[in-house]
């Protein structure tokens, strides 16, 4: 099967592209892989993959790795940015959000942040203002 992948920023390097903005490639892979394996096969670090779509849809957050057992299937467009990347589009009212992102951001909280200072999170679960846990 095949799968289209776009590598956003620093991750295009990944894709031995010459521009440093964005890279496209197209790979196949057997029926059954998951998003670890593409991981895997473009050599790119887990501690570096960051906001996630696939189809258009949310599927991973810097820090949260959800969508690692997200089996691919024929057709998937991939987007994929570095960890320290942002993009409007996560904020963009009615965008899509697979499960699995949803409950990982349930079990961490919304606001988790990949910093290493798990207050915000954990005063957002609270029910707490995370503004003032900063």
């Amino acid at each position: 099967m095949q799968i289209e992948v776009w590598l956003y920023g620093p991750l295009a390097r990944y894709a031995d592209a010459e521009q440093t903005t964005h890279a496209q490639r197209f790979l196949e892979f057997s029926t059954g892989s998951k998003m670890r394996d593409l991981m895997e096969r473009l050599g790119i670090p887990l501690e570096q993959k960051g906001i996630t779509f696939v189809n258009g849809d949310l599927t991973d957050m810097p820090g949260l790795n959800a969508d690692l057992e997200r089996e691919l299937r024929d057709g998937d467009r991939v987007g994929l940015f570095h960890e320290k990347s942002m993009w409007p589009f996560q904020y963009r009212n009615g965008a899509g959000t697979s499960p699995e992102l949803m409950q990982a951001m349930q079990r961490r909280g919304l606001l988790y942040t990949t910093l290493g200072d798990r207050a915000t999170s954990e005063k957002s679960k609270q029910g707490g203002d995370p503004s003032e846990a900063v």
